[in-house]
């Protein structure tokens, strides 16, 4: 798993791109802070290698707790900022800081 930064000179926002390797998995979205946990329209998109990718922009000088849920399941991303534990879900989020 993946996160790449991209900082925007012209827009107070800054490109967030996720990727998943899950080359199994049938549909994988990202939820969080930033989109209200809804998987609606977070989803990543398969690439011909199993990959999943996606590019959000998301408001600068932020953190944001977030999740992948891989087919149905949440899952932390590896390479996450920090954790944050989350009582409401017993489990830790990983953290998106901007």
């Amino acid at each position: 798993m993946a996160i790449a930064k991209q900082y925007l000179k012209t827009k107070p926002v800054c490109k967030v791109t996720f990727t998943v390797p899950a080359k199994d998995a049938k549909k994988v979205a990202v939820v969080g802070d930033f989109n209200n946990w809804s998987p609606k329209e977070s989803s990543l998109k398969k690439l011909k290698n199993g990959t999943f990718k996606g590019t959000f922009n998301l408001p600068k000088e932020g953190s944001y707790e977030f999740k992948y849920i891989v087919d149905g399941a949440y899952v932390n991303e590896t390479e996450a900022d920090r954790y944050q534990w989350n009582d409401y879900a017993g489990s830790e989020n990983a953290v998106l800081e901007l």
